[in-house]
């Protein structure tokens, strides 16, 4: 499944190449015409262009053709070095439609040189691949929310494909296949997650939406768990258990109410059990969800009391 439109064959050779002098014309400020051109400022002798060059050439390679590069060794081009004032290295300019649009100097981090590639092939017209990613990502999410599960783990899968550490991609297939109620592929999903991306939100979430739907096969009748509770209000088991019962029945608000009652009235009780799900819950939801934004707020009072 072809998600990105865009010159996704485009050939290295064509998208980053060595410059001089002589070609920077042709390389840079004619073929900035048409798309942005990043130039990257280095020499031999610079240390940090070392690490630079690598992750820019990647940024670039991974956007299929929005944007191009060209390498300058400002040793051999000490001309145009002057012409741009550029004193330090590395500096790297973003041209487009032969004008200089863009740019930094020194070492940056991978996610500041993604967002620098983005930033110019916005600022040219373009889309970025990862646009595209992220909203096809949103599509796959609406599809999840209006039930269309499998559809929605084809199109997680699909991004995946295009990028393998897309992490609310990452996320969304874990959470398909919990709606599907194939645990065991979300586990191995999950398990299965780059390194990079294994402690990012998304992750951690899907995660806990796991962890939930495991308590959830194993729940027992909210009816008589209520009828425990109500007759014996110190069993805390009974009343943990009627917390997961009411989670695993759609009722989250009413879960965090119990599971605040039972830190409430033994915080230590099996290992701080209650505050432990408390957490799992929160991170299973949305950061800025009421139930989270409440519970934790209670939660808080009752920890610093």
């Amino acid at each position: 499944m072809d998600i990105l439109n865009g010159a996704g064959g485009a050939p290295a050779a064509d998208l980053i190449k060595d410059g001089s002098e002589a070609t920077f014309m042709a390389d840079v400020v004619e073929t900035s015409q048409e798309v942005p051109v990043i130039v990257d400022f280095w020499a031999p002798w610079c240390g940090p262009c070392k690490t630079l060059g690598p992750m820019l050439e990647e940024a670039v390679t991974a956007a299929k053709g929005a944007v191009k590069m060209v390498k300058i060794n400002v040793d051999e081009a000490q001309m145009i070095a002057g012409q741009l004032q550029i004193q330090s290295i590395p500096t790297v300019y973003a041209f487009f439609k032969g004008q200089p649009v863009d740019g930094f100097q020194g070492a940056l981090p991978g996610s500041e040189i993604k967002a620098f590639v983005d930033r110019v092939i916005a600022a040219a017209g373009g889309e970025s691949p990862g646009g595209q990613l992220d909203e096809a990502v949103e599509a796959a999410e609406e599809m999840l929310t209006s039930g269309a599960a499998v559809d929605a783990a084809q199109t997680f899968a699909a991004i995946l494909g295009e990028d393998p550490n897309h992490a609310a991609a990452y996320g969304g297939l874990v959470r398909a296949h919990i709606t599907l109620d194939d645990l065991d592929q979300a586990e191995a999903i999950l398990n299965g997650a780059p390194a990079e991306i294994s402690d990012t939100p998304e992750l951690e979430a899907a995660h806990a939406q796991l962890e939930l739907a495991k308590q959830a096969a194993d729940a027992g009748p909210v009816a008589e768990l209520s009828a425990d509770v109500e007759a014996e209000p110190d069993n805390h088991q009974a009343r943990f258990d009627l917390a997961l019962a009411l989670h695993a029945n759609g009722n989250v608000e009413e879960a965090v109410a119990q599971l605040l009652e039972l830190f409430r009235r033994d915080r230590e009780w099996n290992d701080g059990a209650a505050k432990t799900q408390l957490f799992t819950i929160f991170d299973a939801l949305k950061p800025n969800d009421p139930v989270v934004l409440n519970g934790r707020r209670k939660l808080s009072s009752m920890i610093f009391a």
